[in-house]
């Protein structure tokens, strides 16, 4: 395995980020890390490439234990952090040589991976010139220079403007050809386009690890229905529904329900509103997406 990881724990404090967390990844994968902010993504991708220490469990990369050999670990990985730290004042030629003598790998490897990264018409500037989705190609660059099996990338395009998006996500897609990705984004169009697996993450327990076309379509057991009333409604009145697998109040008497039903549920939620003296506004089916699953996934306490 590429990365494997078992019960790992990690607290700051009272707070507990990571709470038995186990996965492993395969070589050649394109993983999606999903979670709302603090469900502990971050904590994991520094455990993962030797920033913190988990406090239990362990965790490998590339056969590799992060705690007890931090070297080979640091070696076989290339890690973009969520903020992307670089020199501003230096060259785009000028860092990735710097960075070059650090991995002690040869000059020639900077025109590699300028080329791969897109930077070539960039090359000749100072990183500070660059537009924000260049300097994320930089911190690319410097990912790859020494060549890694695994690429670690935290938020890899937030920022970016839909152009920039659209080659970021290129980029990473080509690389994970030859690589192994794991990836944190808030992103799910970008998991849909990039990602052959998902794992989400919730209050810093694992609550869903799939194949991407198998959660979607696992999923799609249940039905989701848009319901707008003309008057509020509690989520305590809901609870009355006949297989409510979920409820979600998007806005003002708007409600997104999801039900474990083969029954059209739009009847039912139509007499719903008659018995309590209501009128329903729009009763919309939704179709099933990442989008969708996630909220429902991250919902769950």
């Amino acid at each position: 395995m590429s990365i494997e990881v078992k019960d790992v724990s990690k607290s700051y404090g009272a707070q507990k980020a990571l709470d038995a967390v186990s996965f492993s990844v395969s070589k050649g994968e394109i993983v999606g890390f999903l979670g709302p902010n603090g469900a502990g993504k971050s904590t994991l991708m520094k455990i993962l490439t030797t920033f913190i220490n988990a406090d239990e469990g362990t965790a490998t990369v590339n056969g590799s234990d992060v705690n007890e050999q931090q070297r080979a670990v640091q070696q076989s990985v290339g890690y973009l952090p969520e903020h992307n730290p670089l020199y501003l004042d230096l060259y785009v030629r000028e860092y990735l040589a710097f960075n070059a003598d650090v991995y002690k790998v040869k000059k020639s490897r900077i025109d590699e991976v300028i080329a791969l990264t897109g930077l070539t018409p960039e090359a000749h500037k100072k990183i500070g010139q660059l537009s924000k989705g260049y300097r994320q190609r930089v911190g690319l660059a410097t990912a790859l220079l020494h060549d890694p099996e695994v690429l670690i990338l935290d938020e890899p395009t937030t920022g970016l403007d839909p152009n920039q998006l659209v080659e970021i996500r290129d980029l990473i897609k080509n690389i994970g050809k030859d690589k192994t990705v794991f990836l944190s984004t808030h992103i799910l169009q970008e998991v849909e386009a990039i990602c052959d697996r998902v794992i989400i993450i919730n209050h810093g327990k694992i609550v869903t690890d799939k194949k991407l076309k198998n959660l979607v379509k696992d999923n799609k057991k249940e039905q989701v229905i848009e319901v707008e009333f003309d008057k509020a409604v509690t989520e305590a009145m809901l609870q009355s529904l006949p297989n409510l697998a979920a409820s979600n109040n998007t806005k003002g008497n708007t409600w997104e329900l999801a039900f474990t039903s083969d029954e059209d549920m739009r009847a039912v939620l139509f007499d719903f509103a008659q018995e309590n003296g209501l009128k329903t506004l729009q009763l919309t089916p939704k179709n099933k997406n990442l989008e969708t699953v996630f909220r429902e996934m991250t919902r769950k306490k």
